[in-house]
C-alpha cells in the first residue's frame, strides 16, 4: 500500500496508469493489498475471462476451478487426472521430485511452499542432474545474498529485528550518513535499547544510525552455495545493468577462475549475460521456486511440493491456483 501510494504520488494529473494483476493470487508481503482495495473502492476494470495459458483442456478445466475459489473440486479434478502422488515422508518426496525433474529438465518447472523445501529439493535436483552429466561435476562455492523473508516494511525500523552479520542494500543512501545510494554495508552491533544499528561500509568505516530514519534498505544473509556449468539459476533481485528483473531465470554455460559466470537466460530471444560473482551476489538456484516467486512465470510442465504437514497455512487457496495454473501442458502435485 504504502508503495503504490508513493507510486501515485509522483504521476502527474495527464498521467495515465493501467494496473495489471490477479486478486485471486498472492498479496504483497508488507502490509495491504491496494490492487484488490481500488477495485473495491470503484476503479473501473475490464476482465480477462478466457484462461489462454493451460493448453490441456483436463488442466484447464481443473484450473478454472482453482481460480474461482473452488478448491475442492479443482483438487478432486486433478485426482480423477491421476496428477496427485501421495508420499507422506518428506526424503522420500523430495527424491521422487528430483527424479521426475531429472527425467525432463526442459520446460519444467518445481513450486514448492517455502524456502527450506525449495532449498531442500534444489539440492535433490542438482545431485540429480550431477549424476547424469547434465550438470557439471567440478562445483564453485559462492557465498550468495537471500532476502531475510521474515522481515516486513515495519520490521526494518527497529534496530532489535537486525542481526549482526546482515547484509543490507541501500536503494536511496543517506547523504547524512554518508551511504551511497544503492551501496551495501554489513551489520556490526545492534543497540535496541536506544534503537541504533551500527554498519561496516564498503570503504571500512563504520556508521551508526537510527533504522526508522531510513527508507529504502533491503537485509539479506549470506549463504554459501555450491553452482556449476549447468546449473539453472533464478536472478533475487532486479540488474539494471544486465537488464534482468527479478525471479529471471537462466542457466550457467561457465563460470571462469576469477567467478565471472556467463549465464544463457530463459525465454525466446537468445542473450547471453556475465557477471562477476563477487559483485552480483543476487542469484540462487533456479530449479525449485516458491509460489509468491513463480507468479508470472510459465513452464511446460510444473511439479508442485504440497507437504501439508510443514506448513499448512501456506497450503492455501492461493497456493494452489497459482502453482498449478503456472503450467501449460501438464501439472503433477505431490
Amino acid at each position: 500500500t504504502q508503495q503504490m501510494r508513493d507510486f501515485l504520488n509522483k504521476i502527474g494529473p495527464q498521467d495515465k496508469v493501467l494496473l495489471i494483476g490477479d486478486t485471486r493470487q498472492h498479496q504483497g508481503v508488507d502490509a495491504g493489498k491496494p490492487f484488490e482495495q481500488l477495485q473495491e473502492a470503484g476503479m473501473r476494470t475490464a476482465q480477462l475471462d478466457q484462461i489462454m495459458r493451460q493448453k490441456d483442456p483436463e488442466l484447464r478445466k481443473a484450473v478454472e476451478h482453482l481460480s474461482n475459489n473452488e478448491t475442492a473440486i479443482g483438487v478432486e479434478m486433478l485426482s480423477q487426472q491421476g496428477r496427485i502422488t501421495e508420499i507422506v515422508d518428506p526424503q522420500e518426496r523430495i527424491a521422487a521430485i528430483a527424479k521426475s525433474y531429472a527425467e525432463r529438465p526442459e520446460n519444467t518447472l518445481i513450486v514448492s511452499p517455502d524456502n527450506a523445501s525449495r532449498r531442500a529439493i534444489n539440492q535433490a535436483v542438482r545431485q540429480e542432474l550431477q549424476a547424469l552429466g547434465v550438470v557439471d561435476k567440478t562445483d564453485y562455492s559462492m557465498r550468495v545474498l537471500a532476502l531475510r523473508n521474515d522481515m516486513t516494511g515495519a520490521d526494518r525500523e527497529w534496530a532489535s529485528r537486525y542481526e549482526p552479520g546482515d547484509v543490507l542494500h541501500y536503494s536511496r543512501g543517506s547523504k547524512e550518513h554518508g551511504i551511497e545510494s544503492r551501496s551495501y554495508a554489513r551489520v556490526v552491533s545492534t543497540n535496541p535499547k536506544e534503537n541504533l544499528v551500527t554498519v561496516q561500509k564498503q570503504d571500512g568505516q563504520q556508521v551508526t544510525y537510527d533504522p526508522s530514519r531510513l527508507r529504502g534498505i533491503a537485509a539479506y544473509r549470506e549463504i554459501e552455495r555450491e553452482f556449476a556449468a549447468g546449473d539453472k539459476i533464478q536472478f533475487t533481485a532486479p540488474q539494471r545493468d544486465l537488464q534482468v528483473a527479478n525471479r529471471d531465470l537462466g542457466t550457467i554455460q561457465h563460470i571462469g577462475d576469477d567467478g565471472t559466470i556467463s549465464v544463457r537466460m530463459d525465454g525466446a530471444k537468445d542473450r547471453i549475460v556475465r557477471f562477476d560473482a563477487s559483485q552480483m551476489r543476487h542469484f540462487d538456484h533456479g530449479y525449485a521456486v516458491t509460489s509468491h516467486s513463480s507468479q508470472g512465470l510459465t513452464s511446460e510442465r510444473v511439479l508442485v511440493n504440497m507437504d501439508t504437514e510443514v506448513h499448512p497455512e501456506l497450503i492455501n487457496n492461493r497456493f494452489a491456483y497459482v502453482s498449478v495454473s503456472r503450467a501449460s501442458h501438464d501439472a503433477q502435485i505431490y
